[in-house]
């Protein structure tokens, strides 16, 4: 007999379905996951803080103004 059986998956799934709702339990797997991810990040020594990537682009519309 273990911990969590099938039962009590689906009752714990059932639960968090109606506390949450159907659109909200996305969202909450996301920010599960990159919670996650940076602990994992920070376990190995990897900073989040600096940037994957080092090339930058300037994007304007013509709505924007040009940055100077």
């Amino acid at each position: 007999m273990g911990l969590l059986e099938p039962q009590h998956i689906l009752l714990i799934v059932l639960a968090l379905l109606l506390f949450f709702g159907g659109k909200k339990i996305p969202e909450l797997m996301r920010g599960l996951g990159k919670g996650m991810k940076e602990f994992k990040d920070a376990q190995n020594g990897e900073s989040s803080s600096a940037p994957t990537n080092t090339t930058t682009t300037n994007h304007t519309t013509s709505d924007e103004k040009p940055r100077v």
